[in-house]
């Protein structure tokens, strides 16, 4: 067949052997030869693309093991994203800037993805604060699964008053006279903090497709080409789906997605999976949107939210015969599955019921696997690997880190999650984010924790020895995730026969100072062959803008994670910044007088203001 595009003159990482090409060549969406220029350019035909390199370093698309995509998409254009944003000062702006431009009823929501650490006050805003720069618009803004702030506004928007009670798993704080503060505090799960956030306008079905197509794309702006879906609360299958459905029907996905099926009601998660089976089944789809299982909630007795300003919270008494019910179905019906597990303390309860399911019906080789497992012992590792298990990590300490040594001690901390011990086990891994409720979705951001052991403030949470270089890291976030939705082989390297998937780097993810890596961006990202986002020098290339609707949107005006300057981004990557490249630019003025979480931004350079 005639090669359709050729990409040359490039560092391109291979994630095998050899390491490094300078070009491949892509025929029908998939990889087809890779080698030398010279190798490479002999394959061109007349109607062949041809894109040059200009030298960069490319990867295999990033593909994210867990993330909350669909719903996501859904919400992207109606929240404030404070996401790298370097200072409480300037969110605060953002906020009373968004808050005069938003018309009733529609609320000003600021969903996850920032930490008090990354600020450059190191706190939270109060709310004091929040209602002074909003006082007429109702604000939403919630802190990752611990609390949600609310303005006077949005208070009496959800109806919340003195008379109103505390919910089961959650707290209204409240002032001496017993009104409402406006702080909602998860004890000992985030139900209340959802629930409110359910409560407000949502966007048109219109909007919505306009929201998701834009996510996709923010997302292929960081070079991810493929995401797992956890499912998450308030997604239901199938209604919450028919967007993404017709995006897919319509071709126009970007990311390619699998989508994990997350049961809703407490008490009859089986009565879901069972309907579900009679609709869908695992693998139906094809590469860009199929079904991947069950979780990552299978039973709500065995979900243990990591609010790390609470104790650990003990699961229910019944949470084994629930869970019982559900993975023996799941495992007689040759249904993957994921489940969300914090704590050893769950894991152990969890893996008691799979060995004694697997007994019954023996697993042999089901994908099936924990999430997160922040805690987890080297003892229930080893039952893990025993079984046929893996394990999806997630940046989540990130942002929490400081919170759990707080609590826990720093000693604790050391192996939250044991990543290397689980590799040395072969155990599959999976990186992600857990975005975008909790961490931001930047996979940079999570590659940089996986890197350096710190956390978005700055903490060093892991010793040398719990943490990966960066060709490891990598390939935890390329084939590695892959196993996570049953396609590994067919993606997460750049090996002939394999999907094309790729991004060009904005620098070199291989040589930098491991503090560039969570500035890093994409400037080419090409999915399936198809380029689906393009900047710098690959401006041309890109496909059309896209409108951004409803014209209030703060995506309008904000974009999602903080922006680097378009200075540098057009700028060589050789010589996009002047401290990194070793010698003198123009300019190297302040864009904020503030220090934030961005290296860049401490050495005092334009490269990455916001």
């Amino acid at each position: 067949m005639a090669v359709d595009t050729i990409l040359h003159n490039a560092k391109i990482a291979t994630n095998g052997v050899p390491s490094f090409v300078e070009a491949i060549a892509i025929t029908a969406g998939k990889i087809s030869a890779r080698g030398t220029n010279e190798e490479i350019l002999r394959l061109r035909g007349p109607e062949t693309k041809v894109i040059d390199g200009n030298r960069r370093t490319v990867i295999p698309g990033l593909n994210d093991s867990h993330m909350h995509p669909i719903r996501g998409g859904l919400n992207y254009n109606m929240e404030l994203r404070w996401d790298g944003v370097p200072s409480l000062a300037d969110a605060l702006r953002m906020l009373k800037e968004q808050a005069a431009r938003t018309p009733a009823p529609q609320w000003v929501r600021v969903v996850g993805g920032w930490t008090e650490f990354q600020f450059a006050e190191r706190r939270m805003p109060t709310l004091d604060e929040i209602n002074a720069v909003s006082p007429d618009t109702p604000v939403f803004v919630l802190h990752l699964y611990d609390r949600a702030l609310l303005n006077g506004a949005a208070l009496r928007a959800v109806g919340y008053t003195k008379d109103t009670p505390d919910p089961p798993a959650g707290e209204i704080q409240r002032d001496k006279r017993g009104n409402p503060t406006g702080i909602l505090v998860a004890k000992p799960n985030a139900y209340i903090l959802y629930s409110t956030l359910f409560n407000g306008p949502k966007l048109s079905r219109q909007d919505q497709l306009n929201s998701s197509r834009l996510f996709f794309r923010e997302l292929n702006r960081f070079g991810i080409t493929s995401v797992v879906d956890a499912g998450g609360g308030f997604q239901n299958y199938p209604d919450d789906y028919e967007v993404v459905n017709e995006l897919h029907q319509t071709n126009q996905l970007t990311v390619r997605l699998a989508a994990n099926l997350y049961p809703q009601k407490p008490g009859q998660e089986l009565t879901d999976f069972q309907r579900w089976t009679k609709m869908t089944k695992p693998g139906q789809g094809d590469d860009f949107y199929r079904v991947n299982g069950g979780g990552e909630l299978l039973v709500a007795s065995a979900s243990d939210f990591e609010d790390m300003l609470q104790p650990r919270p003990d699961m229910r008494p019944v949470m084994e015969s629930e869970l019982m019910a559900v993975i023996r179905y799941l495992a007689e019906n040759r249904w993957p599955f994921r489940m969300h597990a914090t704590y050893n303390e769950t894991i152990s309860r969890a893996l008691d019921v799979y060995e004694e399911v697997n007994r019954e019906i023996p697993f042999d080789g089901l994908h099936w696997f924990f999430d997160h497992c922040e805690t987890i012992t080297d003892r229930n590792l080893e039952r893990i690997k025993k079984l046929g298990g893996g394990i999806a990590v997630q940046n989540r300490m990130a942002f929490q880190g400081e919170y759990f040594v707080e609590r826990y001690g720093a000693q604790q901390a050391k192996r939250t999650p044991p990543i290397r011990r689980m590799l040395e086990m072969g155990i599959p891994v999976g990186a992600g984010t857990d975005a975008t409720r909790v961490s931001s979705y930047n996979p940079f951001v999570s590659l940089h924790w996986l890197i350096t052991g710190k956390t978005i403030g700055g903490l060093r949470l892991y010793p040398e020895e719990n943490r990966l270089d960066r060709a490891e890291a990598l390939k935890l976030y390329t084939m590695g995730s892959s196993w996570f939705s049953t396609e590994d082989g067919k993606k997460g390297a750049l090996a002939p026969g394999q999907l094309a998937d790729l991004a060009v780097l904005s620098a070199d993810y291989f040589s930098i100072p491991e503090e560039e890596i969570k500035q890093l961006e994409s400037v080419l990202t090409i999915v399936g062959g198809k380029i689906v986002y393009a900047t710098a020098e690959f401006s041309k290339l890109a496909p059309p803008a896209l409108p951004v609707s409803p014209d209030w949107s703060p995506v309008k005006e904000y974009g999602g994670y903080a922006k680097a300057s378009k200075q540098s981004l057009g700028a060589s990557h050789s010589a996009v910044c002047s401290h990194a490249a070793g010698h003198t630019t123009e300019s190297n003025s302040w864009h904020l007088p503030v220090l934030g979480e961005f290296g860049l931004w401490e050495l005092g350079c334009d490269c990455f203001a916001f």
